[in-house]
């Protein structure tokens, strides 16, 4: 019996210093967003610098790309406005037109419309949407994930290679839930 009096004790006493102890984390940003390579630009790099391996990359995209299109997860347009799963499949096929004149007489012009698919394989970056803390007394920094884009390499009619994010997914519910409230005020 004093040993399940002196266990309860001893548990009493963590829980009370854990519960009185502060977090002491202060912001460092509230939001930051960057771009993580997901494959390597340069195949002279280690293999696991920028770079996931190609089956866990694969899965990666898959499981944000077939969420999106299936509605399992909410995507989001650039400017935060929910989008359907119709219109994730839209963004994922891109059109565009070309202009040409022909160089001899009589000069006609002709339109050319190019549709291009964004596959798994051209989607080499995730961007994400972060919070990050820090605890001065060590310096140990948190990120929490708020929310995560698939960024596809595109070119474009001069050759010039762009980075297009696709959508987001928010992963934090708080954020989703301040996003809904600041759309509401915006409707006001």
């Amino acid at each position: 019996m004093k040993k399940i009096h002196y266990i309860l004790l001893v548990m009493a006493m963590l829980f009370l210093t854990m519960a009185c102890r502060q977090n002491k984390n202060e912001v460092v940003a509230n939001k930051i967003q960057y771009d993580v390579n997901i494959k390597s630009p340069d195949a002279d790099y280690d293999w696991w610098i920028q770079n996931l391996p190609g089956p866990q990359r694969e899965k990666l995209v898959e499981m944000i790309i077939s969420g999106a299109k299936s509605g399992k997860f909410q995507a989001y347009d650039y400017f935060n406005n929910p989008i359907t799963p119709a219109e994730v499949s839209q963004i994922l096929s891109d059109t565009t037109m070309i202009s040409k004149v022909d160089e001899n007489p009589p000069y006609d012009e002709t339109d050319t419309m190019i549709v291009y698919n964004i596959k798994r394989d051209d989607i080499l970056r995730i961007r994400f949407l972060e919070e990050w803390t820090i605890d001065p007394a060590t310096l140990k920094i948190n990120k929490k994930v708020l929310g995560i884009a698939p960024v596809a390499r595109r070119y474009d009619a001069t050759g010039a290679e762009l980075w297009q994010p696709l959508f987001w997914i928010y992963t934090d519910k708080d954020y989703i839930k301040q996003l809904n409230i600041n759309q509401r005020i915006s409707h006001l």
